[in-house]
């Protein structure tokens, strides 16, 4: 942070200004000087207001802030997705330099492949805690410690709903399972977190009954989990502060789905609440509609709050491709953060401002996260952009010049034909449903390699 406008000499590294209510004020290796100016004038006159700032909204987030990855669990649990153990490793190694807490890295008990990959990532020396996930049942709990894990994670199904129709079980039974697996795995050294599955669902006195059985029984983490995604922000902060007054002492969490797009927003009010420990996916992978993404979470509080989170944001970009390129599920173009028209812009009204003062229309500068900006070139153009593009490319041009391209850039936009764009859609189209796993004449083949006899379709 520096006391005075900065010097060019200043240019050769990254320079953080200020903040003037929390405009992002980062300025890049080799911006240009006027850019330095600019920028610093607008920390030090208030030409925005952050009202997460000044409601106070900043001083509600816990001391700390502890991140924890699904990517390589949850996330890999996105229908049609599968990490080998050494892409694994790969994506554990990034998120560990950048300063994730912990990882859950699979559940052992899936596969040999999965243990595996757990035993190699818990074996590699990250600076991350490394976590297995394992239902509340001793082999599963056994395979978690068979992998060298410092953590277990034991789950199991608390509403009646998933206790009727998923489990066959009592309440009494699941709240036995728990306990017992619980004292199994605190008996054998490895850190105990008790999640519950659809936690928001379940009869709210069963809730705090089971987690706090599971406390006793050597739990330190409790991990509240929107399976369906059933939570508002403002039914978060309630449930998150009545829950605290009844729990024994404990270290909370919450999993949040997105099938409502809240998946975020549900994490921050939790966060709000009290709670230290989110969980997220990059991109927001995950089941359905996936999870809470770590890039957006991760941003939303350096930026709307203010809060230093500890992550090395500059690696935001390069972790996302990493986890597209080997999950195979492409980032959304209008992905919040790392989507690849994040920080693109075609408007004339928006490229206009954003050459002039980038605040003006983005929330960030794109080089905090690792990326870059981008003009499109379209419908919409405006001078402003097409001057620019041009002086940059030393060209000069009269007004006169200028006019005429932007009308030229315009007609050429609309009169493309669109037989190109349908066919990507359609190919896409089609490689997700080749995508999502055994296709049905493999799975049918392999059932008859089983023994049995394939529909007449099939044969």
């Amino acid at each position: 942070m520096l006391a005075q406008r900065p010097k060019r000499a200043e240019l050769s590294a990254p320079i953080a200004v200020g903040r003037s209510f929390d405009v992002d004020v980062y300025i890049p290796r080799g911006a240009s000087w006027a850019r330095v100016l600019a920028v610093w004038d607008l920390a030090e006159e208030q030409l925005v207001w952050n009202y997460n700032i000044e409601s106070g909204l900043g001083k509600k987030l816990p001391k700390k802030i502890v991140f924890w990855d699904e990517t390589m669990r949850d996330g890999e649990q996105t229908p049609g997705v599968y990490f080998s153990p050494e892409e694994k490793l790969t994506i554990a190694t990034v998120l560990s330099e950048m300063g994730v807490d912990i990882m859950d890295v699979g559940i052992p008990v899936v596969s040999k492949e999965e243990a595996r990959g757990v035993k190699l990532i818990a074996n590699a020396g990250l600076d991350a805690s490394i976590l297995a996930a394992c239902r509340a049942v001793r082999s599963d709990v056994e395979a978690c410690i068979a992998c060298d894990a410092d953590e277990v994670s034991i789950f199991i199904a608390c509403s009646d709903l998933h206790l009727k129709y998923k489990l066959n079980m009592s309440r009494e039974q699941v709240l036995d399972a728990a306990v017992r697996e619980c004292e199994y795995a605190k008996a054998h050294g490895v850190g105990v977190t008790f999640v519950t599955e659809d936690t928001f669902r379940a009869d709210f006195e069963y809730v705090v009954k089971l987690y706090n059985a599971a406390i006793d029984a050597g739990a330190t983490r409790a991990v509240f989990s929107d399976t369906v995604r059933y939570t508002t922000p403002a039914m978060m902060e309630w449930f998150i502060a009545k829950i605290k007054g009844r729990l024994k002492p404990i270290q909370l969490s919450v999993h949040c789905h997105n099938d409502f797009g809240l998946a975020v927003a549900n994490s921050l009010a939790a966060l709000e609440a009290g709670v230290e420990v989110p969980h997220t996916c990059v991109n927001g992978l995950g089941e359905r509609s996936g999870n809470a993404a770590f890039e957006e979470l991760v941003m939303a509080l350096e930026v709307l709050y203010g809060r230093k989170t500890g992550i090395d944001v500059s690696r935001m970009s390069e972790v996302s491709r990493l986890v597209e390129q080997l999950s195979g599920i492409p980032v959304a173009i209008n992905k919040a953060v790392v989507g690849y028209n994040s920080f693109s812009h075609e408007s004339g009204i928006h490229a206009d401002g954003v050459i002039k003062m980038t605040s003006t229309y983005e929330p960030m500068q794109p080089e905090r996260v690792g990326r870059e900006r981008r003009f499109i070139f379209g419908k919409h153009t405006g001078s402003t952009a097409v001057e620019d593009k041009l002086k940059k490319g030393g060209v000069q041009a009269t007004p006169e010049q200028v006019k005429a391209i932007v009308a030229m850039v315009k007609e050429a936009a609309e009169s493309r034909s669109k037989g190109e764009q349908a066919a990507f859609i359609h190919l896409y189209r089609e490689r997700e449903e080749k995508r999502r796993g055994v296709s049905d004449s493999e799975f049918w083949s392999i059932a008859r390699k089983a023994g049995l006899t394939p529909p007449p379709e099939y044969r």
